[in-house]
């Protein structure tokens, strides 16, 4: 079992962005303190939802200030990114990190960030497939050239070459993809990348996109032991308190706050109405999926999780409190109190 942190460095209500932040790499680096596995970024642009707007650049701070823990991005948002500039960036965080670094990417939603960054909606909508195989590239061929619909040059060097580790054995960073439909599912697995699902998603949710995955995986020609080692990761909440109860206060007195002021800041591209979620009732349910509650409970669903899913790799949102010193007591907890009965 590989339990890591999920840190969004959400702008709760009454909270400035640079508070936020330092809570942010607080807890990475609380987590690295308390034996846990790694550490997820998030990115966002333009809304206190996540006031991290490059995962990668706050990656390689936590990179330089940790020795241990692997830093994952969850994700960098591929349409309104180079691929090849990505692919630099993900090649230096590697070879630098002793191979410490994950790269997640995913499609994003169909926001202003498209408009702001002068990719189009067309990038959201039809792009991704295109962007993720040129990144892949860029990641394992000496030189790259394209010739797509989006991106066409001509043919030039990789450098950093990340295949060229001096500190471990040869190969590339892992890549993960952000999957929230069977479309993503399917272009994953086509491409044998492990997939990072969504903490809104029940288990039989994550367990029928697991399947699906082997599926697809299996008919590309990828090989039974490849689907066998794919390493999938739920992302979640947690919330570690002597009492359920009282781990689900903590989380429904604040966590709504953050919620309505984040999402409702979301401005879609094009003027399409985006329904957004009752930030009352997506906090319960939240509690009711996830370790919310004393170690032992914590432990007990993240066990069942796998169990479920086939998933043995958890990324879990510790900030729900909003509160700096409680966020780091709930890291603390949670390398220190659950993980053991996890072994």
């Amino acid at each position: 079992m590989r339990v890591g942190t999920f840190v969004l460095a959400a702008q709760f209500p009454g909270q400035g962005q640079g508070e936020t932040l330092h809570r942010a790499v607080r807890s990475a680096e609380v987590a690295e303190e308390s034996g846990l596995d790694s550490v997820w970024l998030a990115e966002h642009h333009f809304v206190p939802y996540g006031v991290c707007p490059s995962a990668v650049t706050l990656a390689a701070l936590l990179l330089g200030r940790t020795r241990r823990i692997r830093v994952g991005t969850a994700v960098s948002v591929l349409p309104t990114a180079h691929p090849v500039a990505l692919g630099e960036q993900t090649a230096l965080l590697h070879l630098t990190s002793g191979g410490r670094f994950t790269l997640g990417v995913g499609r994003g939603g169909p926001w202003v960030d498209l408009e702001v960054f002068g990719s189009g909606l067309a990038a959201y909508e039809h792009g991704f497939p295109e962007s993720l195989d040129l990144l892949l590239r860029w990641l394992r061929e000496a030189r790259v050239g394209a010739d797509g619909e989006r991106y066409a040059f001509r043919e030039v060097e990789v450098v950093p070459r990340p295949a060229e580790r001096i500190d471990g054995p040869d190969g590339g960073p892992e890549v993960v993809v952000a999957c929230t439909s069977p479309k993503s599912v399917k272009l994953a697995a086509e491409r044998g990348l492990p997939m990072l699902l969504g903490m809104h998603c029940p288990d039989e949710e994550k367990a029928g996109m697991v399947g699906l995955w082997r599926d697809h995986a299996l008919a590309a020609g990828r090989t039974p032991e490849e689907v066998a080692a794919a390493g999938h990761v739920s992302a979640g909440v947690v919330q570690i308190a002597d009492g359920a109860s009282e781990a689900r206060e903590t989380l429904v007195k604040a966590m709504p706050g953050w919620l309505k002021q984040g999402l409702d800041a979301h401005v879609t591209v094009d003027g399409r109405h985006r329904a957004m979620r009752d930030p009352v009732a997506y906090t319960e349910m939240l509690c009711s999926l996830h370790p919310v509650g004393p170690p032992r409970l914590a432990a007990d669903r993240l066990a069942a999780t796998a169990e479920r899913t086939g998933i043995t790799r958890f990324a879990l949102l510790a900030e729900g409190s909003g509160d700096l010193a409680a966020t780091e007591e709930n890291v603390r907890r949670l390398g220190t109190e659950v993980l053991p009965r996890l072994v």
